[in-house]
């Protein structure tokens, strides 16, 4: 591997920004693509480009035949991240489930009593506003985002950035009457019957949870539904029209 291919994946690692590493094995000439561009000796190879992007969406690694030439699809995706709007009861459980799994998790409330270490140990706690939060942050395919204050001032401006962005799972806490009300306010500020609909409200599945620890066990059970039947759809083989 090249001393600047090297340095292009730590960076991406970094910013989070998905990348497919492309080797051509006969020769070990490379290319590294990405969502929106593609750079070395291999990128002008659309089958290539196209095969890297389509594994970078699955996530999977893999050896392809490109025109009797094997290329390595060498796949670099940023892990699954929850963030968290509210640091309240049920982000208090549902935080270190998430942790347990892998996620990378991120609480963020600008209330400076609730979004504490001590509240939340080990996980990073953010105090600021989620919409600020969002554009420091990035969000991206990766990503699942929850809001759990009740608090409209707290909640939509954050639901608002996460519908106008890739990720692939949004849910908020209130009841269907809180939703419908929810659903008329953002309305106001752009969000459309479409993408309104991704909106996981009532957020979790239907278990029967009552206490915060089983509310944070339906909301994370839902995310990790959502996101396996996205990487199901993504992995499917597809089907040439007729």
């Amino acid at each position: 591997m090249k001393t600047e291919t090297l340095a292009a994946l730590q960076e991406a690692r970094t910013k989070r920004r998905a990348v497919t590493l492309a080797t051509r094995l006969s020769d070990a000439a490379e290319a590294l693509v990405y969502r929106d561009d593609a750079r070395g000796e291999l990128s002008g190879d659309a089958a290539i480009v196209a095969a890297a992007q389509r594994a970078m969406d699955i996530g999977k690694s893999e050896t392809i035949d490109v025109g009797g030439a094997k290329i390595f699809l060498n796949v670099y995706v940023p892990p699954p991240r929850l963030i968290i709007v509210g640091a309240v009861h049920i982000a208090q459980s549902l935080a270190p489930m998430a942790a347990m799994l892998e996620f990378d998790v991120t609480v963020v409330d600008p209330r400076g009593a609730w979004a504490t270490t001590q509240r939340f140990p080990g996980v990073k706690v953010i105090q600021d506003w989620a919409d600020e939060a969002f554009q420091a942050m990035g969000l991206d395919s990766s990503t699942a985002i929850v809001t759990l204050t009740h608090d409209p001032k707290l909640d939509d401006p954050a639901l608002e950035s996460a519908l106008k962005s890739d990720v692939f799972y949004v849910g908020a806490l209130g009841s269907r009457r809180t939703h419908a009300k929810r659903k008329e306010r953002l309305a106001e500020v752009g969000i459309t019957e479409e993408m309104f609909a991704r909106v996981h409200g009532p957020v979790g599945l239907n278990i029967g949870a009552k206490s915060p620890a089983e509310i944070a066990v339906s909301i994370l059970g839902q995310i990790i539904e959502v996101r396996a039947r996205r990487l199901e759809a993504l992995s499917a083989p597809k089907v040439a029209a007729a």
